[in-house]
């Protein structure tokens, strides 16, 4: 028999840290749980202000964990905050950057200085985190990096410095607001067809280059290419042309997702959650009570936020399009204060519609009376609606989301898009078109045809399930 130290000398250890942001929370939880179901030790590196919402939203035992899959801190660098939301994205990425690498070092250092866990084989680090993977080639510890976003994301982020070479930013005054200047095509990214200037990651609308997403997520993805490796969550054949690009800069991508239809084939631990908003679970009950095919669900996702105006102009275009919606609308969505939508609202809808706080976007998205999605067009949305066959109405708000939804209403077909200035008469008018319209009900079909292809791609045999096993084999097999 071996000891428990000769054990835990043998078993792989894998240290993962995520953005603290949820969209990046999520991916790399799934991750972990895939490599902890392969006979992994895992150690999940929130930050101290995610932990803490963590406990706030699951209770103490969510970050229990188990005895091979640890929860571990580092501070974000920021002034303490007990905020249930998420923190300021531009003051957090600075703050990351500046302060994190010291901190992860250490703790990484500790880990590997205890005889009761297996030394650490492989450092996992989110894309926007390639600290993570600095401080890995400065232990001499191999590592990986998953890009927690789409694939043509990346792409247009890579494109940042091609940009300013090109003269096109940074913009002169706001002229970027005025004489249609985000429509002009862009026809010289490889790869990349019908994109227009404002499909490019929305952190290029500036007047002076010191734009601290611009230069934090530019430096990011260009750090990616310093990895050892570059997981996706997304499958060949749905962001192909990019892929095949990127795979010509990179060769050891490893496309495996949706990462959530990819976990179905392995034992999952329920105990392991990564929500950090408390879920309302009676949606799902109210959902039961609906036709198939007939609610439309709304969620701009965690980091979503809009005027109150705009909020109540999605408010009036749902209860108008006289469809059953389930409508997400966080306590921290309004900029500022919190929203009080009018009476006559609640009272045009009555049950037609539900509000919540919070949801298992998974589990609704499955439900058979959802038919279609009013999303902000993040990634792990898009992934997960492909996922489960639903078509999409697009309000992007910041980051790869506009360019996820030019992808959405272009190239996979599958969707429609809102302007930014957010009209009622619209989101009634593209309800009805998407759940009556001829138009709609292409998409409709196309986005079943699109589940088809994921669920393929993650079966037995399929394109992202050998690439996890490739990934399984190479990359975090290194160091033996």
């Amino acid at each position: 028999m071996m000891s428990s130290v000769e054990q835990a000398t043998k078993k792989r250890h894998a240290v993962f840290v995520p953005y603290p942001s949820q969209g990046h929370v999520n991916p790399m939880m799934q991750l972990a749980k895939l490599l902890h179901s392969k006979g992994f030790h895992i150690t999940f590196v929130n930050t101290e202000f995610n932990h803490n919402r963590l406990i706030r939203s699951k209770g103490l035992d969510s970050v229990k964990g188990l005895p091979d899959f640890v929860f571990e801190t580092i501070p974000d660098g920021l002034p303490p905050s007990d905020k249930d939301g998420t923190q300021d994205i531009p003051y957090l990425s600075d703050s990351v950057k500046k302060t994190c690498l010291g901190p992860f070092k250490e703790l990484v250092t500790k880990i590997n200085s205890s005889s009761e866990v297996p030394q650490v084989t492989c450092i996992v680090a989110d894309g926007t985190m390639t600290f993570g993977s600095k401080a890995a080639r400065e232990l001499g510890i191999p590592e990986v990096t998953l890009w927690t976003a789409s694939a043509c994301g990346f792409m247009g982020y890579l494109q940042f410095s091609e940009l300013v070479k090109r003269g096109i930013i940074p913009f002169k005054g706001f002229t970027f607001h005025a004489f249609q200047t985000l429509d002009t095509p862009i026809d010289w990214i490889p790869g990349m067809k019908n994109i227009r200037l404002k499909d490019i990651p929305s952190h290029i609308r500036l007047t002076d280059l010191n734009g601290v997403m611009f230069n934090f997520m530019g430096s990011e993805a260009r750090n990616c290419l310093n990895s050892s490796a570059i997981i996706f969550n997304t499958f060949d054949e749905f962001e192909h042309e990019v892929l095949e690009v990127i795979s010509t800069m990179f060769p050891n991508i490893y496309t495996i997702g949706p990462l959530n239809l990819l976990g179905r084939h392995f034992p999952e631990s329920k105990s392991l959650n990564s929500s950090l908003w408390k879920e309302d679970t009676k949606c799902l009950e109210w959902l039961d009570k609906k036709k198939p095919n007939s609610v439309v669900y709304v969620n701009y996702g965690s980091v979503t936020t809009m005027t109150d105006q705009h909020l109540i102009e999605f408010a009036w275009g749902l209860a108008n399009s006289k469809h059953p919606f389930l409508w997400i609308v966080r306590a921290d969505v309004v900029k500022g204060d919190s929203t009080i939508l009018p009476d006559e609202f609640f009272e045009e809808f009555k049950d037609r519609g539900y509000i919540a706080g919070w949801c298992a976007q998974e589990q609704v998205l499955a439900h058979p009376s959802i038919e279609i999605f009013l999303t902000h067009s993040g990634w792990n949305s898009t992934i997960e609606t492909i996922s489960h066959g639903v078509p999409v109405i697009c309000w992007p708000f910041f980051a790869d989301q506009q360019t996820n939804c030019r992808y959405s209403c272009t190239t996979w077909e599958i969707g429609m898009e809102v302007s930014p200035d957010v009209r009622r008469d619209e989101i009634e008018a593209l309800v009805k078109e998407m759940l009556e319209g001829k138009g709609g009900m292409k998409m409709r079909e196309k986005a079943k045809e699109w589940k088809k292809k994921a669920v393929k791609a993650t079966d037995v045999g399929g394109s992202s399930y050998n690439n996890f096993e490739r990934l399984f084999k190479e990359a975090l097999q290194l160091g033996e």
